[in-house]
């Protein structure tokens, strides 16, 4: 089973990039989508109805801001948007679909970077979104949980850490949650398979960042300990353009 994970910026323009072509290609069981950036009476036919697809959306109450989707080969038992929390589904930032065995997430993580606010607001996504999933858990199933969480955790995972330290997205407080999440049994599948490999899926658009690989990686698949057995594969597909961020995938 192949599941992929990407922050479009946009899917109406990811659309004019090929994406649909790109999706017929690669073929993923799962593909999910972050910051869609549209709203429900905007999702064309032929984003709606990839061939061989079934899609759902969760979109923002702001027009052009957040919002994501995931497209599925197999129907999934339920599909739950948003995690019971206003401030928090009004930004379109998780949807959630259950398959028999485990549950996969897909996630738009805050950014903290325009203000103390924003900054507070995402750490208390982040506290919400583990006590949910810790709920779920306690049901018995597994979960994938994968997307832009919006902070690089270590050192290896961007490329001037000294120079970031003191910027949202690579803050000790929010690289201490990434730890607080492992610490609860929730494993960065990248990470496992590939300890020692330096690689990143998102760029600024400015100086020329993707062209110098000066990026962080922000975008991950973390799977519960129990569905770490199963676990194959884990990329990050910096090939793939089309965004500041590109795809990355397990196959389980």
């Amino acid at each position: 089973m192949k599941i992929y994970s990407w922050n479009v910026n946009g899917i109406r323009a990811i659309k004019n990039k090929g994406f649909i072509e790109w999706v017929a290609g690669e073929q993923p069981d799962v593909l999910c989508i972050q910051e869609t950036k549209i709203q429900e009476d905007q999702i064309s036919d032929e984003l709606k109805n990839i061939e061989g697809y079934y899609s759902y959306f969760s979109c923002a109450q702001k027009k052009g801001y957040s919002g994501v989707a995931v497209y599925t080969k197999q129907k999934p038992i339920s599909v739950t948007y948003g995690i019971g929390i206003e401030k928090f589904d009004s930004e379109g930032r998780i949807l959630q679909v259950e398959y028999e065995d485990f549950f996969v997430f897909s996630i738009y993580f805050p950014n903290g970077q325009k203000d103390e606010d924003r900054l507070n607001y995402k750490m208390e996504f982040y506290d919400e979104l583990l006590s949910y999933c810790e709920i779920l858990r306690a049901k018995g199933k597994e979960l994938v949980i994968c997307g832009d969480y919006n902070t690089a955790h270590n050192q290896i995972d961007i490329k001037n850490p000294k120079a970031n330290e003191k910027y949202s997205g690579f803050l000790p407080i929010e690289r201490a949650w990434m730890d607080k999440f492992i610490s609860y049994g929730y494993v960065d599948t990248f990470r496992y398979l590939h300890a020692e490999e330096v690689k990143y899926s998102w760029w600024s658009y400015r100086f020329k960042a993707r062209e110098k690989n000066v990026g962080w990686r922000l975008d991950y698949f973390f799977v519960t300990e129990n569905l770490l057995s199963k676990v194959k594969e884990a990329n990050i597909l910096n090939e793939v353009v089309g965004s500041d961020h590109c795809p990355v995938s397990i196959v389980l």
